[in-house]
């Protein structure tokens, strides 16, 4: 190999080649400043005016604003509910004007309400799904009832959120839940490419983890999703945003979505726990034995109006996935839709605004006019 001073003087103009050199320094010194600075950058998040309305322990009910047009269309609509996954925060949700599918559903005359699991700590350990489906979301929903005056309403689930949404429509068919919406939720876990493999009785002792730990940390589980594509996560991406340090449009879009995925939660152990076992490796969801707080859930048994929507790029939670929840729902009125796009680009992308929006807006504005209005 040339010394790097024969190359100047054989190759090229050794002043071009130091202002080349010069200005790749300048850009990796912006990008490891971006890099470092990034979760600390001022995006703020979660912007349409809101209430909280109801809190247990760290969850919070959140109730949108409308503009005085809106509540006069909210008026003769019942409400909808948003629930979200243990992992990561709510606010993927509502993340920044222009790309909050809460303030698309609000502007289109939805009444919307948003149940935020929080951040657990370690003194939730023992949190689990039973908890959640049957002394959190029902008290939630109660309030949201006496609210809207309606005792008729519709869930949203988003990934995890619809698993738990959707445990609650069948051990609560007679609840005043009317529209149900999974949004990239699982429901068959029957075999996921790399899930399936990675949390194998003989591979992971998920007993041994929680005990250990008690809660899972954010970062262990956002290593491992992004394990699912290294290459992409580790690399891709990283050099995408070297690429554009100097783009303030990039990194306005960035910054959110960079603050979202290093905002993530602990995820409850005993809640973790069900999660591996009673799904991941046992699958007993589908085969009707999944037990949460001590009551069978049979998927059967939800008559809700049903929506299942689900990315065709989505590798952390497949299309086979999702869709099964047609297979499996007692409901009459169901409805699946794919969309050409990842897992968080189903709720926040160009794509979601064009097609996954619209849909679930117009959904659910054909099925929420309200029936069982309380005086």
């Amino acid at each position: 190999m040339k010394p790097v001073e024969q190359c100047f003087t054989e190759y090229a103009d050794p002043m071009l080649l130091m202002e080349i050199a010069e200005a790749l320094g300048l850009r990796n010194q912006e990008y490891l400043r971006i890099q470092m600075e990034g979760p600390k950058i001022k995006t703020q998040v979660a912007q349409t005016p809101s209430d909280i309305v109801w809190s247990l322990n760290k969850t919070k009910l959140y109730h949108y604003h409308p503009t005085q047009a809106q509540a006069q269309a909210q008026a003769q609509k019942i409400p909808i509910l948003l629930t979200y996954a243990l992992i990561n925060r709510a606010y993927i949700l509502d993340l920044v004007p222009g790309k909050s599918l809460v303030e698309y559903l609000v502007e289109r005359g939805l009444d919307v309400y948003l149940l935020d699991w929080g951040n657990p700590g370690l003194e939730d350990r023992d949190l689990s799904f039973g908890d959640l489906v049957h002394k959190y979301l029902p008290r939630a929903i109660k309030r949201m009832q006496r609210i809207s005056k309606s005792k008729e309403f519709s869930m949203l689930g988003y990934c995890m959120g619809g698993t738990i949404a959707s445990m609650y429509a069948a051990l609560y068919p007679n609840d005043g839940l009317k529209n149900l919406i999974l949004l990239a939720s699982p429901i068959d876990f029957t075999y996921h490419p790399y899930y399936s493999n990675w949390f194998r009785n003989k591979y992971f002792d998920v007993d041994r983890l929680v005990d250990v730990l008690g809660v899972i940390p954010a970062q262990t589980i956002d290593w491992g999703n992004k394990m699912l594509k290294p290459s992409l996560n580790f690399s891709s991406s990283e050099f995408t945003l070297w690429n554009n340090v100097n783009d303030e449009k990039f990194i306005k879009n960035w910054a959110p979505v960079n603050k979202w995925v290093n905002d993530g939660p602990a995820f409850p152990g005993e809640a973790f726990r069900q999660w591996i076992k009673d799904f991941y490796q046992d699958n007993k969801l589908v085969k009707n034995e999944a037990v949460i707080g001590g009551h069978l859930v049979e998927l059967n048994r939800i008559t809700a109006n049903l929506l299942a929507i689900s990315g065709s790029q989505d590798h952390i939670v497949l299309t086979e996935q999702v869709r099964a929840s047609l297979d499996y729902f007692g409901s009459q009125d169901k409805e699946y839709y794919e969309v050409d796009c990842g897992h968080v680009a189903i709720t926040i992308s160009g794509t979601a605004k064009k097609y996954t929006w619209p849909k679930i807006a117009n959904w659910l504005t054909e099925r929420s006019d309200w029936s069982e209005r309380e005086e």
